[in-house]
């Protein structure tokens, strides 16, 4: 099978590029920038492109199919030549439908928690010798690739995002992907250059619970009141089973797990995160994992890469860094950190990097997120706002905002820096939230604050 990648280097696409090349595909492809690490994967494995750019003339009659990238325009030569040819043209969650309709599908939604379900989903398979297609939207700890496919596993579980699916496919990739069984964790406005009104954004959601396949199972977080509405008011024929998050304690910075064995410490911490573990518990029962084989696994998952990592730990210091952006996330990973360490100062740090984030009209919507930190700060790029066509947003904007009088805020990545590298960290928790890097902050650097 001959496929081409137009926008190769993407963290999604090249991890399925390189999933094809070790199922026997013959792949190729091309971007305009490729960034590490997908550079030194793709090459180890033979798939980078010669050179940069777009090339009409790689695209030929005997392609088997085109698999087209997010960051690919519609007049992209390459779509534009494969478009005349009449060849086949997969956006990413098209192409990974097309090779699960035979496997019974396991596709967790939600606003958040979806990457840490799947991650504990496949960390619970892997611990029992369970052999499962997948696609997750992190590098997950002894799994070479965010992306499996072979044609002799049974299931195949994938993060279901409910972003746009190609540049010529508007619709959400969750509502491609048809599942047996639905996991839905959370549902807080996000993506609002895509989705402009709240209203429109729970839509996807209840779209998604449409398209789950007759008789199948909708597993659903009752904690979140919208995501409880939106489950029990659907009426197509299907199974659904209701979570919530599971008694547990916190002593000594550990958290011990109620279980029908007793208290089990866990390595993962925080309400939210208890929350998405209840939800994977009920995926992996219906896998075929037994409770108590369930239990055994997730005592040791430490969690997905960037979401509440810990970098560096020192005598009554810590520091974590965590993917949160959104409004709800930024709250959790907060709330978290702060449960974990009560008797500490916690040091929050946000970057506003995302659209949404960025977007004078959605700021209103962080009001209270960063109310569990000691010290609060947020930093932004008037760059990137520049760079995302966005309008301006003020200092007083954000002031105003996150509602909190001793808000810090920073616009400059070497004032932001300083500030950090002046802090004394003694009996502190750093954590970091960000999608971004802090307009190039070194988080190896930001290790040595611990020592």
């Amino acid at each position: 099978m001959r496929t081409h990648f137009i926008a190769i280097g993407g963290a999604a696409m090249h991890n399925l590029a390189l999933a094809l090349h070790n199922k026997g595909y013959k792949v190729t492809g091309s971007d305009d920038a490729i960034f590490e690490p997908s550079k030194a994967r793709l090459d180890k494995k033979g798939l980078l492109p010669v050179e940069l750019g777009w090339f009409p003339e790689k695209i030929t009659a005997d392609m088997d199919s085109i698999i087209l990238g997010m960051h690919a325009k519609a007049d992209n030569p390459e779509l534009l030549k494969a478009q005349e040819l009449g060849l086949k043209i997969y956006s990413y969650p098209e192409f990974l439908y097309e090779q699960s309709k035979n496997k019974t599908r396991v596709v967790i939604g939600g606003s958040h928690g979806k990457t840490t379900i799947t991650s504990m989903i496949l960390h619970v398979m892997h611990y029992n010798n369970i052999e499962v297609d997948y696609m997750v939207g992190a590098q997950l700890e002894g799994f070479d690739t965010m992306v499996h496919l072979t044609e002799k596993n049974d299931f195949i579980v994938l993060e279901g995002d409910e972003y746009l699916s190609s540049p010529m496919d508007r619709r959400p990739k969750f509502h491609l992907y048809h599942p047996n069984i639905a996991l839905i964790s959370g549902i807080a406005w996000d993506h609002i250059n895509v989705f402009p009104t709240y209203e429109n954004y729970v839509e996807q959601f209840e779209i998604f619970i449409q398209k789950i396949t007759n008789g199948g199972i909708l597993v659903y977080n009752e904690d979140d009141s919208e995501v409880k509405r939106v489950a029990e008011a659907a009426t197509n024929p299907i199974r659904k089973l209701a979570y919530h998050t599971p008694n547990y304690t916190v002593e000594d910075g550990t958290t011990l797990l109620e279980t029908p064995e007793g208290a089990m410490p866990i390595e993962v911490f925080g309400a939210h995160n208890l929350n998405n573990l209840a939800g994977a518990k009920w995926i992996c029962q219906n896998m075929g994992v037994d409770e108590a084989d369930f239990y055994q696994a997730i005592a040791t998952f430490k969690g997905a890469s960037k979401r509440l990592e810990k970098i560096a730990e020192g005598k009554g210091k810590v520091a974590y860094k965590d993917f949160a952006h959104s409004p709800s996330k930024v709250s959790a990973t907060t709330q978290a950190v702060k449960s974990q360490y009560p008797n500490r100062k916690l040091i929050a740090c946000l970057e506003l990097h995302t659209y949404s984030s960025l977007n004078a009209e959605f700021l209103k919507e962080y009001q209270g997120s960063l109310d569990a930190a000691d010290v609060a700060v947020v930093f932004y790029s008037p760059d990137a706002v520049k760079i995302k066509q966005l309008e301006e947003v003020t200092y007083d904007q954000i002031a105003q905002s996150f509602k909190r009088d001793d808000l810090i805020i920073f616009t400059n990545p070497k004032d932001f820096k300083d500030y950090l590298f002046s802090q004394n960290f003694d009996n502190s928790a750093l954590l970091l939230m960000s999608s971004g890097n802090y307009g190039g902050l070194n988080f190896d650097e930001v290790k040595g604050l611990m020592n």
